[in-house]
């Protein structure tokens, strides 16, 4: 069965906003702290330690890490346990036992608890990466409110953004096996290990546009079908580097032909879930020109809306 929510929308940290401007509270919550280093100039990396298939975010004491300007910690929140959490951006430490991870590739793989910090780290740490000078008056800017602003010598403030986009699976309505959902091969993909990648259809949701209405257009520009019965499922973030991801379900007919963007889409097809099943069971399902079909990023939303299309499909007990 799919998860209750999307691989990168989990958390238990208690984010404590109100603790953002309390200089006194936040330097004695530094000495107390878990700190999570983050490699953001490198994309995106921690350390993380146990097995491979269940790896655990390796966090420090504020002691062991060296050089942490006041300024750079990011305050991410407090554990049910009481204890803050910050996060620093800064190269990764040597620590024994430990290996570098990339949130892409074990976002999926993370307990409730590190998700949310890993998630929320790397999209600080983007955010704060991508915004040295103020947009407003172009002055260089420093970090303030914990990490949760950066302002100029003339007091102008900024606060992280995140651009809203969606994300869709488009389906027929068929229950059942042979019920079909459509996946696009993005243009930008190339194969790779004899696999052609294919996943729901997303863009950014634009200015004065409403995310539901994203979804027609997009729908229509990139493969020329008309969707109706547009229907909201989950949300999560992809700081990647700064997106909310939103995700829908929506209906088309397989009968209709596909009219692709060659910018957009290389590749258009619809895929049973037998099809989609065998894929994710390990099994070779023919993608054309002597490529097998692979599916989206386990840590992805895309391939949250894919399990939660084939669970609705799957027979009733």
């Amino acid at each position: 069965m799919t998860a209750e929510h999307p691989p990168l929308a989990r958390s238990t940290l208690d984010r404590a906003a109100h603790r953002r401007t309390d200089q006194g509270w936040l330097a004695e919550a530094w000495s107390r702290s878990r700190v999570l280093v983050v490699d953001v100039a490198a994309g995106g990396w921690a350390l993380a330690g146990g097995p491979a298939e269940r790896p655990e975010l390796v966090l420090l004491g504020p002691e062991d890490v060296v050089d942490a300007d006041p300024s750079a910690r990011l305050f991410l929140g407090i554990e049910p346990d009481g204890v803050p959490v910050f996060a620093v951006a800064a190269p990764l430490p040597a620590v024994p036992q430990a290996r570098s991870v990339n949130l892409r590739e074990v976002g999926h793989l993370l307990p409730d608890r590190d998700a949310g910090i890993f998630t929320t780290a790397v999209a600080l740490g983007n955010w704060h990466a991508r915004h040295p000078y103020s947009s407003v008056t172009g002055r260089p800017t420093a970090v303030g409110d914990a990490g949760w602003s950066r302002a100029d010598e003339a007091g102008q403030q900024l606060w992280p953004r995140t651009d809203p986009a969606m994300i869709v699976l488009l389906h027929d309505g068929a229950p059942g096996p042979d019920g079909r959902c459509l996946l696009g091969n993005n243009a930008a993909w190339r194969p790779a290990g004899g696999v052609r990648r294919y996943s729901c259809l997303a863009g950014y949701v634009e200015p004065g546009e409403s995310a539901e209405d994203a979804v027609l257009r997009e729908v229509a520009e990139e493969v020329g079908l008309v969707p109706h019965g547009v229907e909201y499922v989950a949300s999560q973030a992809w700081p990647f580097p700064g997106s909310l991801m939103l995700g829908f379900f929506a209906r088309a007919e397989p009968e209709r032909a596909l009219r692709l963007d060659p910018a957009e889409i290389a590749h258009a097809g619809w895929f049973t879930r037998r099809q989609v099943a065998a894929v994710l069971a390990g099994e070779p399902v023919d993608a054309g020109d002597g490529l097998r079909v692979g599916l989206p990023n386990p840590s992805s939303i895309a391939l949250f809306l894919v399990n939660r299309w084939l669970d609705f499909g799957a027979p009733q007990a």
